[in-house]
């Protein structure tokens, strides 16, 4: 195996989605509307629940949460990928794909153990309802919020560490929008069979586990829903999940097509769709999701604008 402290590649070069100038054009600008959206979505989210007092509970604490993660996940992919977009040669440096793939890990993970906590946040409302108060209190939401950032943390730091370890020796061409593992591993010049062990133990730990509290938690939830009687109280205690569970089912779903589907069915040009539907295009459409489908979220949106039109 080749020393790790010999790497000679200084940069990698990022060949991007395509090398048709007149669509790289049109990506471009679409690319740069999505970022925007995503922006504004995702910091509309974070002003209107610091703002007001109704939405004040540990479900919309989870929320604001998650559209920081949301933020800084697309962050982390989109500004570089529309860069290349404009230039002939998109370079980044050893140590900045280092960061781009520690981040993307970080906000990854986080989100995922985040969205885990909040489909707990909603067992706890709708199966233990008199217990809720004590039970998602604001340090008990403090203290699962911060394990999903230290999760996401040392999954980051540790898996980027062990893949930046190797050697590269060149030819140093990312054949991606962003510095992923896949591709990384592809031009290293060490032995990867041990990486590889430790991404597969990881990766199932983490999607395993949270995984397993999503399901656990919406059994329990349907069982619950079930029991309740009036039709309007189950689609009362339902419509409070449907937001959550359709980030849930775009998330996911979006792992499982990557990462369960058999490796013969494997293409470059598929992952890359699927790598950028989950890095850049689901962190614009989680605020839409809890905007157009939380009465809650919609009832301050509306108070806020009548607000505004009155004081014209």
């Amino acid at each position: 195996m080749a020393d790790g402290n010999d790497t000679a590649v200084s940069e990698f070069i990022i060949l991007g989605l395509t090398d048709n100038f007149i669509l790289r054009i049109f990506l471009f600008i679409f690319f740069l509307v999505v970022y925007v959206v995503t922006v504004l979505g995702n910091f509309s989210i974070i002003t209107l629940i610091g703002v007001s007092s109704q939405l004040h509970t540990s479900m919309y604490h989870f929320l604001s949460h998650l559209a920081f993660i949301d933020f800084w996940y697309s962050s982390t992919v989109t500004p570089k990928m529309l860069q290349g977009f404009l230039v002939e040669r998109n370079t980044i440096s050893f140590s900045g794909c280092a960061a781009q793939l520690c981040s993307v890990f970080v906000f990854g993970t986080s989100e995922g153990i985040l969205l885990a906590m909040m489909a707990y946040d909603r067992y706890v409302a709708i199966c233990n309802p008199l217990l809720y108060a004590i039970s998602m209190s604001n340090k008990v939401c403090i203290q699962l919020i911060a394990a999903s950032y230290l999760g996401g943390c040392l999954n980051g730091v540790l898996f980027t560490s062990f893949v930046f370890s190797l050697a590269f020796c060149g030819p140093n061409e990312i054949n991606h929008f962003f510095c992923d593992v896949p591709v990384l591993m592809e031009l290293s010049c060490s032995d990867i069979h041990l990486i590889q062990i430790i991404s597969s133990i990881s990766a199932a730990i983490i999607i395993l586990s949270t995984v397993l509290t999503v399901l656990i938690s919406y059994v329990y939830i349907l069982i619950t829903i079930m029991r309740i009687q009036a039709s309007d109280g189950r689609q009362k205690a339902f419509s409070t999940c449907t937001s959550h569970l359709t980030a849930v089912i775009l998330y996911y779903g979006t792992l499982a097509f990557t990462y369960m589907q058999p490796s013969s069915s494997h293409s470059l040009e598929r992952n890359k769709v699927v790598s950028l539907f989950y890095t850049v295009v689901i962190p614009m459409l989680n605020p839409l999701i809890y905007t157009l489908r939380n009465k809650d979220v919609k009832g301050v949106v509306i108070k806020i604008m009548g607000k505004n039109v009155c004081s014209l």
